[in-house]
């Protein structure tokens, strides 16, 4: 009888070396420390939101001016509409300085006016509006007596025509933009990583609240984490790809219903010495994004959002949320952020679950899974699996139920385990009958 207990190391502090003034270190210059009670600062919100502040720009004011149109479309709608009332009012004040400096210096308040009916500033300012807006109430109109008015109406009315289309370009570029778009699609709360297909996989759920579609959707995804070079270069926030299937063009979604997105954790994966343990001591961030064109618009959409390793749920599987009523399908929105747990996913990362893969010959494999905790072989050939790479899963598997132990009846596991140990391969247990 063969008694196995699985311990999961903690690491309590997580160490990144900096290059320091002297260039290269090998970690002897500067170090930050960080614990591993300490929350790690999210690069992209949850609401897709970039969790990035812009300081010591140079020019800032300059660069953000000489992009007008993009600057007036990105501010607040508040921000908006009060330009949009100041311009049109110091518009009109300007040519209604210029009108009263014009009918002032001509005398227009004693003899023949350039302007008639404009007995003051007021005037002036009225008769200002009512020209850029073309009102044209007939009572006050400029006379040829005055070519600076007769100008000045020319230029005004070219002025107004100017801030009109401008205004309404912004306004009617900022109504129809995507953004809130966005509000009706969603990804899952939680990612997860369980086995589909014999694979270890990470998975997460996005879906689309209207029935509107967004056309040619695609996903992608990106892994953030702190790196330290082999020269001692420590960079923040480096980005590695995720394949969500670029070759087989999987990335490409019908966006009907709630789909989940697949991440294979292979050999080309930045996640594949990650195990269970490593998963709850690891600092990194999954930034998921989704693109499309808006049904409705044509203009293009991008809706983001992030996962943190504790963010990520080992061992488990989403719920269903599509399901068949009569002659059509229906999705239950409720159960969209709810998975449950799979207590057969192993323990041990992509890389271990495939050396181990090869370790084990088929002659070792005569052995079955009974339940969670145990595993025996059984007496019928019906009860025994034919695949070693099955049989390996779920001695693993076994063997990483944190502090729970399991029975070992047969040799042939027994000597199964023993080849795994011999080879590398690291099954904690603290006694062994």
């Amino acid at each position: 009888k063969l008694l196995l207990y699985h311990i999961n190391p903690i690491s309590v502090v997580d160490r990144y070396g900096i290059v320091g003034q002297g260039g290269m270190n090998n970690y002897n210059g500067k170090v930050l420390t960080r614990g591993s009670n300490q929350v790690r600062s999210r690069f992209v919100k949850k609401n897709g939101q970039c969790n990035v502040v812009f300081n010591n720009m140079e020019e800032k004011r300059q660069r953000y001016l000489a992009d007008m149109f993009t600057t007036c479309v990105d501010i607040r709608w508040r921000y908006l509409l009060l330009l949009f009332c100041t311009s049109f009012m110091v518009s009109w004040l300007f040519f209604g300085i210029i009108f009263y400096t014009a009918s002032l210096a001509h005398g227009d308040f004693e003899e023949m006016p350039c302007i008639l009916h404009v007995q003051g500033f007021v005037g002036a300012l009225l008769f200002s509006m009512e020209t850029q807006t073309t009102i044209g109430y007939g009572w006050r109109c400029v006379t040829e007596e005055c070519p600076v008015a007769v100008i000045t109406v020319v230029i005004q009315s070219i002025v107004g025509c100017i801030i009109d289309s401008f205004m309404i370009g912004i306004i009617m570029a900022k109504m129809a933009r995507p953004k809130k778009r966005n509000q009706t699609l969603m990804f899952s709360k939680n990612a997860v990583i369980s086995l589909r297909d014999g694979k270890l996989c990470l998975m997460w759920r996005v879906g689309n609240l209207r029935k509107s579609h967004i056309v040619e959707a695609h996903v992608r995804a990106q892994l953030i984490r702190s790196y330290v070079t082999a020269e001692g270069e420590f960079i923040p926030l480096e980005q590695m790809d995720l394949n969500v299937g670029y070759d087989e063009g999987t990335d490409r979604l019908f966006l009907v219903s709630p789909l989940v997105i697949v991440h294979e954790i292979d050999k080309d994966s930045p996640l594949y010495t990650l195990s269970r343990a490593d998963l709850e001591t690891d600092d990194f961030e999954i930034i998921v994004i989704l693109e499309g064109m808006v049904e409705a618009t044509a203009m293009t959409t991008q809706f983001r959002s992030s996962y943190l390793a504790r963010e990520i749920f080992w061992g488990h599987r989403f719920e269903p949320v599509i399901y068949e009523d009569r002659d059509r399908y229906k999705v239950d929105y409720a159960r969209f952020h709810k998975s449950y747990e799979v207590p057969s996913t192993p323990h041990l990362s992509a890389k271990e679950l495939d050396e181990a893969a090869n370790l084990i010959p088929r002659s070792l494999g005569a052995f079955c899974y009974e339940n969670e905790v145990a595993l025996s072989c059984g007496e019928e050939e019906d009860d025994i699996f034919d695949s070693s790479q099955a049989n390996l899963l779920m001695l693993i598997s076994l063997c990483s139920l944190p502090t729970r132990p399991f029975q070992v009846q047969s040799l042939t596991v027994a000597a199964a385990v023993l080849v795994l140990i011999k080879n590398g391969i690291k099954i904690p247990f603290s006694q062994i009958t």
